[in-house]
């Protein structure tokens, strides 16, 4: 028998081997389980990169931001349409929808939100929950509640065989620069002097407008960026999920979630956490699929039982 024939032999048996005891260890073929494990980590990437742009927006401007799955949302459409309308690729869509849509958070801060400041976050909240059901009802209206379908790049169709299973590479992409943003904005925020600027104009914003820097131009701007993450995110979403209006509001409870299990405005804490729950939503889906839907929240119970101020807040 020729040399590769024995080794693709070899492999084979392995691999069975490797499913047998996996079989007979948890009684879950490991297929199943590290699907659901892929589905966990890729839900885990979209709660990182929302739940880092609502940690952002909190913890810098003191805004609970519930127009978060809104432009969500509109980050997926933007890219829909300019696809359908103008012919524009995704990749392109990448730049394109998070700066039309940030541009639209900027307009909105500066119309609404900029009088809430110094009010308490109640305002806040129910001003951007009566805004984010405006947003999705407009679409409603316009698109109906049926979901719209976006083709994965040609670039990124197609899969890689791990031995124990497929890995689309749409979706290895979309792990992969979902670390990349979360880690990058991290550094920025945590590691630059922009960042520095920023945390030190929601504490004391009379000593950096001494040093000559526009307080609330960077704070506008500042929730514009926050508004593009959601955006990415969304068309980051897009090929996997169908571009609907209802797509925000599927995911914004769950990523609140993460937010406080984090904790309320620490960005490292949302990222992390994302992750976590990701993985953690796809492991019952094995185990005990029925809870699946409930378990984040049974996390955030038991975390703020255990620690009010979120794995990674500070208590004031």
């Amino acid at each position: 028998m020729p040399t590769h024939c024995t080794g693709s032999a070899k492999s084979v048996y392995s691999t069975r081997l490797w499913d047998r005891v996996m079989f007979e260890l948890i009684g879950i073929p490991p297929q199943a389980l590290f699907g659901q494990l892929l589905l966990g980590v890729i839900n885990g990437s979209f709660y990182a990169v929302l739940s880092l742009g609502l940690a952002l927006i909190f913890g810098l401007l003191n805004v609970i931001n519930f127009t978060h799955g809104a432009q969500y949302m509109l980050g997926a459409y933007v890219a829909w349409l300019c696809m359908s309308w103008a012919g524009i690729n995704y990749w392109v869509s990448l730049l394109v929808a998070p700066i039309v849509v940030g541009v639209f958070g900027i307009l909105m801060e500066r119309l609404f939100l900029r009088w809430l400041y110094k009010l308490d976050h109640l305002y806040g909240l129910l001003l951007t929950f009566g805004l984010a059901l405006i947003i999705e009802g407009v679409f409603r209206q316009i698109y109906g509640i049926s979901g719209q379908p976006y083709p994965i790049p040609s670039q990124l169709t197609g899969a890689q065989n791990l031995g124990f299973m497929f890995l689309p590479n749409y979706r290895a992409w979309v792990v992969a620069a979902s670390l990349v943003i979360c880690l990058s904005t991290w550094l920025v925020i945590e590691k630059t002097r922009l960042g520095a600027y920023l945390r030190a104009g929601t504490e004391n914003p009379a000593l950096v407008q001494a040093f000559g820097i526009n307080v609330p131009r960077m704070i506008t701007f500042t929730y514009g960026f926050g508004v593009a993450l959601a955006a990415l995110a969304g068309v980051l979403a897009a090929p996997i999920y169908q571009v609907k209006p209802t797509m925000g509001a599927d995911m914004i409870i769950v990523v609140f979630a993460v937010v406080v299990i984090g904790g309320m405005g620490s960005i490292m804490g949302s990222v992390v956490t994302g992750f976590i729950l990701g993985l953690l939503e796809g492991l019952t889906k094995v185990f005990y699929p029925e809870a699946s839907n409930t378990i984040i929240f049974v996390a955030m119970a038991v975390v703020l039982f255990i620690k009010p101020a979120g794995l990674f807040g500070r208590v004031n």
